[in-house]
């Protein structure tokens, strides 16, 4: 995997050496190996212990290629990895509707055909968000809870990929 911090033109080179299914990972950066401990995900907010200490990360985008995050001040995109995704995907479900995860995403790539609310409409559990073609197939992305809508993060004729935040409800 690789990654780069914003305003520097280096690429750091890091792979995963090790994952359990708790949370703890062990990774190597630059030829140097490191400890990592999910602690959770809340409200995009990544805790976790780096070589026992406590670091936060706030992930401001996740693409299907690529994971940006703020740390310390930094931006610092992710290019993604089969191993990197499953890592965060795991992470995210730790925290559950109930942490105050808000962003609907779609469960497949494709592109917008049909926006069926508007922000500040409100939403029960299972009603058509977006409608998504893929393959000539048309696909509705529906609402993981019910709630208000606060934002739709696409328009019509745009192409998502898995997993790309296409609404967010509180």
């Amino acid at each position: 995997m690789e990654f780069k911090i914003d305003n520097q033109d280096n690429v750091l080179s890091g792979s995963i050496k090790e994952s359990s299914g708790n949370g703890k990972i062990v990774a190597t950066i630059n030829n140097k190996e490191h400890s990592i401990k999910i602690i959770g995900l809340k409200n995009s907010i990544l805790e976790f212990i780096l070589d026992n200490s406590y670091k936060t990360a706030k992930i401001l985008e996740y693409g299907s290629s690529h994971v940006k995050i703020l740390m310390n001040g930094e931006q610092i995109i992710l290019k993604k990895h089969s191993k990197l995704t499953e890592i965060l995907e795991k992470s995210m479900a730790l925290g559950g509707s109930a942490s105050g995860e808000n962003k609907l995403l779609s469960q497949i790539p494709g592109r917008v055909v049909s926006i069926m609310v508007k922000a500040g409409d409100q939403s029960k559990k299972g009603d058509s968000v977006i409608v998504l073609e893929s393959m000539k197939m048309q696909v509705a992305v529906k609402a993981h809870k019910d709630g208000q809508i606060k934002d739709i993060k696409v328009k019509i004729g745009d192409t998502v990929s898995r997993n790309d935040v296409v609404a967010v409800i509180e």
